[in-house]
């Protein structure tokens, strides 16, 4: 599942910089892409991504398609709904509920990691 999400949000940004390519010409293109790469990831932003993907992991396959179709790919709700094959309801409950489970796990309120017995 990390992978293919990787695999998305790589998809994404390529189509974003061929966007942005076509409206600019490439000198004016270089200081802009300067200014929001020119940084790189800090130690707590790649644990930030880890403790996500771990909570990410957490939640129901249900859950978990959803938030990533709306949230990640940036779907409509009625894209989602057609895609997984279930109700614009549904896809709304499961969104709301998968975003307070997602948001307790990341606040602390639920134990990250499964007790082994």
């Amino acid at each position: 599942m990390r992978a293919w999400a990787f695999t998305v949000m790589h998809n994404i940004h390529a189509q974003n910089m061929r966007r942005l390519g076509r409206r600019m010409d490439k000198t004016s293109l270089e200081p802009e892409m300067e200014e929001r790469h020119g940084t790189d990831a800090s130690q707590m932003d790649t644990m930030a991504l880890r403790d996500l993907d771990r909570a990410l992991g957490r939640l129901t396959d249900d859950q978990r398609a959803v938030l990533l179709l709306v949230g990640l790919e940036d779907m409509s709700y009625a894209e989602t709904a057609e895609i997984l094959e279930i109700p614009v309801g549904t896809v709304m409950s499961r969104l709301a509920r998968g975003r307070e489970r997602l948001k307790k796990i990341m606040d602390g309120q639920e134990p990250m990691l499964r007790s082994v017995q």
